[in-house]
């Protein structure tokens, strides 16, 4: 198996391992197999976090006094889309830069985000635990253990890349 040494170092001191070129391999199929369906697929993500941390809707400006049903909220499906392109585009090219690949003023803008809402470290699980079970369920026949590392290694990078912009802050904003 061959690693790349990627030499990140996460937000909490840990270095985060490696990504192969077998896991790149992994995300590259199963992420072209998604792209077709990413609306769908984005809303069943977020969908399946509020599932598992209803409070997590709360976070959400746009949720909190509405009263449409979130399967249905135009903002949750456009927002949902573009998280879940931008979490498996990151995932995609991460072995070929070696790094996080999400425009500097979007990580910015985004760390930004998630400290002005109180966004924790238990809302990153719930995420990635939303998302294996939606790759899972997008790609069943492609679905292993490996495509489960894969995908956990590549979410673990762009989370220690967006904690990284939190921490970086400053003090009032934190």
């Amino acid at each position: 198996m061959s690693q790349l040494s990627v030499g990140v170092v996460g937000s909490d001191g840990s270095e985060l391992i490696a990504f192969s070129e077998e896991e790149e391999a992994l995300v590259l199929k199963s992420w072209n197999a998604m792209k077709k369906d990413v609306a769908t697929l984005g809303l069943k993500f977020f969908l399946r976090i509020f599932e598992i941390a209803p409070s997590a809707a709360k976070l959400f400006s746009f949720l909190r006094d509405s009263q449409i049903p979130l399967e249905k909220n135009p903002k949750l499906k456009v927002h949902a889309m573009s998280v879940f392109i931008m979490t498996c585009e990151a995932a995609a090219q991460l072995r070929t830069t070696g790094k996080v690949t999400v425009r500097e003023t979007t990580l910015k803008k985004i760390g930004t985000k998630h400290v002005k809402y109180g966004v924790l470290d238990e809302h990153f699980e719930v995420t990635r635990f939303a998302l294996l079970e939606t790759i899972k369920e997008a790609v069943p026949d492609m679905w292993s253990a490996e495509m489960k590392t894969a995908w956990t290694v590549a979410y673990n990078h762009l989370v220690a890349a967006i904690k990284e912009e939190m921490n970086s802050l400053p003090s009032e904003l934190n």
